[in-house]
């Protein structure tokens, strides 16, 4: 198949997938799954049990225990988990596995870890893993100099990154500093929530892109390996199976998703300069157990 169709590795893992994943939680109706699954998607992304952005949505869930029953060996699956209690994220895990009747997850995700869990609950993530409730071990992060040294340490296989046209930060600050045989890099907010395709904040000139452009922008780049869209509607999935059609973006589009992602993010500085404020404030507050949601990933 053209595009981006061929199935991707994962970094070091076992783990083939066609690089767009469908996450749970923003709409899309079960027979939207379904479509996904039949059109060739195979990874999907269910959520964490306590998320009011990311919850583990029911009708995705039951989709998923079906075509476990019947595919398991066909999909790759992603739970995650934001709990700061190495107790209770084993608890979220083993309470999802048992919902979708899944013997384990492909990926343990460990959501919004701005700088390193500490070892009690990288030790906690293992010991899933050794038991087989989970192959692998993902870490998100809102702070990029933290990718680095998350790639560093053998319990840790996947990273999850914000990368988009309007923040291309990981250019700089993540991607020379890994190993070549490093992690895999799944990313989120590939239209910077919805930024890259307002015409409020596109320059006047400029053609407006469209979701189908912005998952072409970020599958274009060689560190990336896949990215997550997070579809409300049918024609939202259209948007992504198009983008998988289509394949990489040539230098000239390219070149066009940099000047347009650069005047979005001039447009929204203020908006970014609050959310780094929640950010170092989930540094501090994440030692007490606590968490925000003020940066949890909004949509595709």
């Amino acid at each position: 198949m053209g595009g981006f169709w061929n199935p991707v590795q994962l970094g070091k893992t076992e783990l083939r997938v066609v690089p767009i994943g469908l996450a749970a939680s923003y709409g899309i109706e079960g027979k939207g799954v379904e479509r996904a699954f039949e059109r060739g998607l195979n990874f999907f992304y269910w959520g964490a049990k306590y998320a009011p952005i990311l919850p583990r949505s029911g009708d995705f869930g039951a989709v998923l225990k079906r075509l476990g029953a019947t595919h398991r060996e066909k999909i790759v699956t992603v739970i995650q988990s934001y709990s700061r209690s190495p107790e209770k994220m084993t608890r979220s895990i083993e309470n999802g596995l048992r919902t979708l009747a899944f013997d384990y997850t492909d990926v343990l995700l460990l959501g919004w870890w701005n700088l390193s869990p500490p070892e009690r609950f990288m030790d906690a993530a293992a010991e899933l893993v050794r038991r087989g409730c989970a192959r692998y071990v993902m870490i998100s992060c809102h702070n990029r100099p933290t990718f680095p040294v998350l790639a560093q340490d053998p319990r840790v296989q996947l990273l999850m990154i914000r990368y988009n046209a309007a923040h291309p930060g990981a250019e700089r600050d993540v991607f020379p500093f890994l190993e070549t045989e490093r992690p895999g890099i799944v990313t989120y907010t590939s239209t910077s929530w919805g930024e890259l395709m307002n015409p409020k904040l596109v320059p006047a000139g400029e053609r407006l892109p469209t979701a189908t452009d912005c998952y072409r922008f970020v599958l274009s780049n060689p560190f990336i390996d896949a990215c997550w869209q997070g579809a409300k509607t049918a024609a939202e999935l259209d948007g992504a199976i198009e983008a998988l059609d289509r394949g990489k973006m040539d230098e000239d589009e390219l070149d066009w998703m940099r000047r347009v992602g650069v005047t979005v993010r001039e447009r929204t500085q203020r908006q970014d300069a609050g959310r780094a404020v929640a950010d170092r404030l989930v540094n501090w507050m994440s030692g007490f157990g606590f968490r925000s949601t003020s940066q949890l990933p909004r949509g595709s």
